[in-house]
């Protein structure tokens, strides 16, 4: 029997590979049909493969008494409880740096889309208003602003590097600073905020960064700044940037990423100072497929040897 459980959807390739390859089982979103499923084979299943969507919570982990991996496809995991899984002896994977090219330029993208106004400008050519009401309005410069980063990993520092091209000014907050960076440690992401014209989140998703963007801090990038975020949802309170925005007290918005997805909250989508993407930012095939590659070679070198290739690191509490 397999010892392997897909644990919702994944890449269609790759669920294919696990299905005819490793004959997978695939948990189903039912309620009934999963408590039948785990009632029969609980005790065959080693190892889940899932993605940063879904994840595997406390409930499922104890539902599978001889999980010993959960290898997920993508380099988000805060939808796994990273913490019971390390109580638990259970270690948990991700798909590191093959991504960090692809998000770091959906930052950027994004970045020249809201301050340009490009999408925004496209939507009025076509509504035949550059006719009817003349050029479009003015928009902000990219190039030589100030730019800060909030999470200066891999993919921060790829944002940051793209950035210095352009003549921007790097300033970032972690939770602790970093040695030998040419870039300006801020001590707190208020502070950090108050000293930007665009604020970029790339920090990992989880309890502890959950809505680290709160009013507070957008209050300090003020009306003249511009908040990018392709990280986590989670880490912004999307209930105070909405009100930022409606209240003129945010010039602008790019975000690829959303606390409820697939939902958008509705006031965002009316909004032409805003550029919404459907979290798209390593969507392309060639990240794609190598996020796809470094998932089975993670799964292989566990069911071989019992370790993984890009184990995520063990919570501090745990």
């Amino acid at each position: 029997m397999s010892s392997v459980l897909q644990v919702g959807p994944l890449k269609p390739s790759l669920a294919e590979t696990l299905r005819s390859a490793y004959a997978a089982h695939v948990l189903s979103d039912d309620v009934a049909e999963r408590e039948a499923f785990l009632a029969v084979h609980a005790d065959e299943i080693t190892v889940a493969v899932t993605s940063g969507r879904t994840g595997v919570d406390a409930a499922l982990m104890s539902a599978l008494p001889r999980l010993g991996a959960v290898i997920n496809f993508g380099v988000g995991y805060d939808t796994t409880d990273v913490e019971e899984a390390a109580r638990r002896g259970i270690a948990v994977s991700n798909t590191p740096d093959v991504l960090t090219d692809c998000v770091a330029d959906t930052a950027v993208g994004l970045m020249i889309d809201v301050l340009r106004q490009f999408s925004a400008a496209d939507r009025y050519l076509r509504a035949g208003r550059w006719v009817a009401d003349g050029n479009y309005p003015l928009t902000r410069q990219v190039s030589n602003t100030r730019v800060g980063i909030l999470g200066l990993g891999r993919i921060g520092r790829a944002i940051a590097q793209r950035l210095t091209a352009f003549g921007c000014s790097i300033s970032y907050h972690n939770r602790r600073e970093i040695v030998d960076t040419p870039y300006v440690y801020a001590a707190s992401p208020v502070e950090l905020a108050g000293e930007v014209d665009v604020l970029i989140v790339a920090a990992a998703g989880g309890a502890g960064t959950r809505h680290l963007i709160g009013g507070a801090v957008l209050d300090a990038l003020g009306p003249d700044g511009y908040l990018i975020n392709v990280a986590r949802g989670s880490v912004v309170d999307e209930e105070a940037l909405v009100d930022a925005l409606r209240a003129g007290r945010l010039a602008g918005a790019g975000l690829d990423v959303f606390a409820d997805e697939p939902h958008v909250p509705a006031a965002l989508l009316d909004m032409d100072n805003v550029v919404l993407l459907p979290h798209v930012a390593s969507g392309t095939v060639q990240t794609r497929a190598a996020m796809e590659k470094l998932t089975l070679r993670n799964l292989d070198q566990f069911l071989a040897t019992g370790e993984l290739v890009t184990p995520v690191p063990v919570p501090a509490s745990a």
